[in-house]
């Protein structure tokens, strides 16, 4: 099967084919230019595409990141992907960023995952062996310091690591350790899709992950329109 996998939900824009778990084409885009990563989605897709003399209808599968994070990375990637996926009538795969992270861990300890979405809340998911212990969800600062933190590894980003180090809990920050996300996305879809029945993974049933709302804000046309 022929795998084309994106993620603009994190700290970089991922882009990824492969065949099967054999990665042919691997994107890292880093944003220096204080853009949305959404805006490399579809160049750098039509890129590796190009480079490797792919067309889109040799494709047999797309897998995709369905939040939580950036709201505006997870409206790109599961609207380029429902698109692609529903003109190719071909499989679309979701994948929580929680349980992305949670992969970095490979070894056989329990994986906590930790991401700062502000207000004092947190998104929270717990993992073991690749397996979902503990959903992820939207989850108070008071409760994430009762889950059970003395055995495994803890993945953070920079904000929820900084708040857990102040109550004595120690964990890695995701973006400190250059792990390929994209590759590690390509993968676990590779895996989704030969476990289950295709039937599951139909373009309409993917939703995005957003767990609180998104932020409303209103122009200031609109305020002075109002008064």
């Amino acid at each position: 099967m022929k795998i084309l996998t994106f993620d603009t939900s994190l700290d970089k824009t991922y882009v990824t084919f492969s065949e099967d778990k054999n990665i042919i084409a691997d994107e890292i885009i880093e944003n220096h230019n204080e853009k949305y990563h959404s805006a490399f989605l579809i160049p750098v897709i039509a890129q590796i595409l190009k480079s490797n003399s792919i067309s889109m209808k040799d494709i047999d599968v797309i897998g995709t990141n369905i939040g939580p994070g950036s709201f505006t990375g997870i409206r790109a990637c599961v609207t380029v992907a429902r698109v692609i996926a529903q003109q190719l009538n071909i499989p679309l795969v979701g994948v929580s960023s929680l349980e992305i992270l949670s992969h970095i861990n490979d070894t056989d300890e329990l994986t906590t995952v930790v991401l700062d979405a502000r207000k004092q809340q947190y998104y929270t998911a717990q993992y073991n062996n690749g397996k979902e212990l503990k959903a992820p969800s939207l989850t108070n600062a008071d409760d994430v310091l009762n889950f059970d933190f003395k055995n495994g590894r803890v993945i953070a980003d920079e904000a929820s690591s900084t708040f857990l180090k102040s109550a004595g809990i120690a964990s890695e920050i995701y973006t400190e350790m250059n792990a390929d996300l994209g590759r590690i996305l390509s993968q676990i879809v590779c895996n989704k899709i030969q476990d289950c029945n295709k039937d599951d993974f139909l373009w309409g049933k993917l939703k995005p992950l957003y767990l609180q709302a998104p932020p409303v804000t209103i122009s200031a046309k609109a305020k002075t329109a109002s008064v």
